[in-house]
């Protein structure tokens, strides 16, 4: 919630939710936005998309669902195409990470963990947000999220655009109370904020070029 929470909607075009599924962050966008405002969920995986088909059915009402659509297309790939450049107005990538509280609940998953992971994910978020960054219009705001503990997947990710795009790039802090303030974003750990997290979430907004 604090990720989608976090995002400036536009008051009128598309808003993206790059990594949708369940769909419990489209929810929330979703009742936040004004009706000259739409949604687009996206989600690779069939399966789990069909999770956020039935969500969405099953939680807005006929209206709002009129205005949120769902695709399938890899958001990675997606900013490789000029005719997406500056398509959304607004955009929310909670992306796949290395997710600990998860891990160390699940033996299978911990088993399976390995100091190559972090590395790995840090390389498909890195192709995540890039292009979203360049999907997002000038002027939008684009909220970037996991809920991994380790610098190479958060501040690291962040780095990395600003190294790219840095003259593009305005920093936007993300306007919440929880987490401890970081060079990107802010961390929240569950040690310091009440067991939630650990979560990160960092804000930018892309500058207005002027003609």
């Amino acid at each position: 919630m604090l990720a989608a929470l976090s995002l400036r909607l536009p008051q009128k075009g598309i808003v993206l939710d790059a990594c949708a599924a369940p769909g419990g962050k489209s929810l929330v966008m979703a009742s936040r936005m004004n009706k000259e405002t739409s949604l687009l969920c996206n989600e690779l995986s069939a399966e789990r998309r069909r999770r956020l088909v039935n969500v969405l059915d099953g939680h807005l009402d006929i209206e709002k669902r009129g205005r949120v659509k769902v695709s399938g297309f890899d958001t990675a790939a997606q900013g490789g195409r000029k005719s997406e450049h500056g398509r959304f107005g607004a955009i929310l990538l909670d992306a796949p990470c290395s997710s600990e509280r998860h891990v160390i609940n699940d033996e299978t998953a911990l088993a399976k963990w390995t100091s190559a992971r972090p590395r790995s994910l840090a390389r498909r978020q890195w192709a995540l947000l890039s292009s979203c960054f360049l999907m997002l219009e000038p002027g939008g705001s684009l909220v970037y999220a996991t809920c991994a503990l380790g610098e190479e997947e958060n501040d690291g990710v962040l780095a990395r655009l600003f190294e790219k795009y840095g003259s593009e790039i305005i920093a936007d802090d993300p306007d919440i109370a929880e987490g401890e303030k970081t060079a990107h974003g802010r961390l929240i750990l569950p040690d310091k904020d009440n067991g939630m997290g650990p979560m990160y979430v960092a804000r930018i907004r892309k500058k207005v070029v002027d003609p």
